[in-house]
C-alpha cells in the first residue's frame, strides 16, 4: 500500500488520500504516523486534470460529431510532489469518453381546423 498524502483545499480543509509512487520508485517520507503534506492545494492539484478534461472536450464538441452529451471519466492518482496523475488502468492510460445521441424526434404534425384527426 503506498503512503498517506495530505492536501489543503484553498479554504484551509485538511483532504486525506492514498498516495502514489514516484515513477522512480520513491516513497514518501513522513514523521510518524502522520501522512505526506503534499506541496500544492487539492484545487492546484487538479488543474492539469481540469486542463485535459477541457482540452478533450474541445475535441469532442467540435461540431464533427455534433452529440447531445459528452461524458469523460478520468482514473485519477494523488501525488505529493506531482498534484493529480492521470492513472494508468488496463491500458495505457485510463480515459473513458461516452458520447450518445438522442434519437430525432417525429415530424411536428400541423394543428388546425385541417389537420386530419386520427381515428
Amino acid at each position: 500500500m503506498d503512503g498517506l498524502v495530505e492536501f489543503r483545499t484553498e479554504d484551509g480543509a485538511r483532504v486525506v488520500v492514498e498516495g502514489v509512487e514516484d515513477e522512480d520508485g520513491a516513497r514518501l517520507v513522513s514523521r510518524g504516523d502522520e501522512p505526506a503534506r503534499a506541496v500544492r492545494t487539492f484545487e492546484d492539484s487538479l488543474d492539469g486534470v481540469r486542463a485535459a478534461a477541457a482540452s478533450a472536450l474541445r475535441v469532442f464538441r467540435d461540431g464533427s460529431l455534433r452529440p447531445d452529451s459528452v461524458e469523460l471519466e478520468f482514473g485519477v492518482k494523488l501525488s505529493a510532489e506531482a498534484g493529480a496523475v492521470i492513472a494508468k488502468g488496463a491500458a495505457e492510460g485510463h480515459l473513458v469518453v461516452r458520447l450518445t445521441w438522442s434519437p430525432e424526434p417525429p415530424p411536428a404534425r400541423p394543428l388546425g381546423p385541417d389537420a386530419a384527426v386520427p381515428s
